[in-house]
């Protein structure tokens, strides 16, 4: 039977020509397979992965190294050489133990169909970072005219997580590397989402990652500096019922939320990135 590598019904629907260049396993089998020369092979240039875990590369390199490649890439012709439409981890690991010739399976494409290609790779991987994950929902968004809400139904999460894993884009890009890195979570990055300078946000990753601190403390060190000093113990335990509503506030609205409190009355801020943003806290207050 014939089986491709699901992106899911839910996101097939909401693109449906993405199913057209879906890899079928059974048609590999019936393709041929060629020796290509290693140097005249290269990556995807629209292919939005750009980190590869070195750690990782090495094992499949030494597996490789044992058991050759048990599964051909797949390329597409171009004037320069062989574009890597799927398989660029088993060439990457092909190099690092120095193969000179890399079965592969040629296939023709368009250049608008490679970069659709790419997206799909790239959504497929079980390994992606969180930042890799908001640069393909920001994509598919921009190129597809798709609504938060309708990917979100798509690919079975919630609005606010799509929402929050789009908003890590926003922090300063020192940070985004370290994210990218594995040296902070997604958790330590929506955390910092607090503090608005982004030089800030870098001197608090860097102290972060110095000092090994997880997310719980790394919302105290956020919130020691706003300590107001000389309040008494109740004042200082009604600042942390705040905080602790502020976080409940913006896991629910998917997005920055501030109180400001005075001595007799106070604000609640709200903040949105676009119009469709907003339409979606609307929604959001006005459930029942």
């Amino acid at each position: 039977m014939s089986r491709k590598r699901g992106l899911g019904k839910g996101l097939e629907a909401l693109i449906p020509e993405m199913q057209t260049y879906g890899i079928d396993e059974e048609q590999k089998k019936n393709e041929k397979i060629q020796l290509i020369d290693i140097n005249k092979i290269y990556p995807n240039i629209h292919q939005p992965r750009k980190d590869f875990d070195d750690e990782g590369l090495n094992e499949l390199a030494e597996s490789i190294k044992i058991h050759g490649i048990i599964q051909p890439i797949i390329v597409s012709k171009r004037e320069s050489g062989y574009m890597i439409i799927a398989g660029e981890r088993r060439w990457r690991a092909a190099k690092k133990i120095q193969l000179k010739e890399l079965p592969s399976i040629i296939r023709d494409y368009q250049e608008e169909q490679l970069v659709k290609i790419a997206l799909i790779e790239n959504i497929q991987r079980q390994d992606l970072n969180s930042i890799e994950e908001a640069l393909a929902y920001r994509q598919i968004i921009n190129d597809y005219k798709v609504k938060q809400e309708q990917l979100a139904d798509a690919l079975g999460k919630s609005r606010p997580y799509i929402a929050n894993t789009l908003r890590l884009l926003q922090l300063d890009d020192r940070v985004i590397e370290m994210i990218k890195s594995g040296k902070l979570s997604s958790g330590h990055g929506r955390t910092l989402l607090r503090v608005d300078e982004k030089d800030k946000q870098y001197r608090y990753a860097q102290k972060i990652v110095e000092e090994g601190l997880n997310v719980r403390k790394t919302e105290e060190l956020l919130a020691s500096p706003q300590r107001p000093i000389g309040k008494s113990k109740k004042e200082r335990k009604n600042d942390y019922v705040l905080m602790d509503l502020e976080d409940n506030l913006k896991k629910y609205f998917g997005t920055k939320v501030t109180i400001v409190k005075g001595k007799k009355k106070g604000k609640i801020e709200i903040e949105y990135y676009n119009d469709e943003d907003l339409q979606r806290i609307i929604e959001l207050l006005n459930k029942d």
